[in-house]
Order: structure tokens, then C-alpha cells, then sequence
């Protein structure tokens, strides 16, 4: 989905799509793009975590992306 010209509701559907499965995989990009998901608990503003983490029981961030380790500890905060 996308062809990588900014917001196009990616985060949306990787959210929808992770509620059927039980791993998340971000396999590729950095911190530059974020993305929003509202849910009853609340919101909550990821880049570096993929949206479908608050669906799946597995998160993988891959080799291929580019990690700002301190920024990742903040985010998972």
C-alpha cells in the first residue's frame, strides 16, 4: 500500500490488518514518519513502533531499519 508520498493511511490499515494476526513486522525506514492510533485507552503516537503493536502479541523491528536507541526506550515508555 503506498507508494512512499507521505500520509496515506498505512498506519490504518497495519492496525486493522493486526488484529488478525499475531506478529508485527517493521521492516524497514527510521523515526522521521509517525503515525497515530486513538483506541479507547487512548492515544498514542509511534515512529519507531509499529501501529499494530497495541493489537499483536509480537513486535519485530527488523535489521533493516535505522534506530535511534534512546528514542526507542522513550517511545516504548
Amino acid at each position: 500500500m503506498g507508494l512512499q508520498f507521505g500520509d496515506e493511511g498505512k498506519g490504518k490499515v497495519v492496525d486493522f490488518l493486526s488484529e488478525m494476526h499475531q506478529v508485527v513486522v517493521k521492516f524497514n525506514g527510521g523515526r522521521n514518519a509517525g503515525h497515530t492510533v486513538v483506541t479507547q485507552a487512548g492515544t498514542f503516537k509511534f515512529h519507531l513502533i509499529p501501529s499494530g503493536s497495541l493489537r499483536a502479541k509480537e513486535v519485530i523491528l527488523a535489521n533493516g531499519m535505522t534506530i535511534d536507541p534512546i528514542f526507542l526506550m522513550e517511545e516504548i515508555r
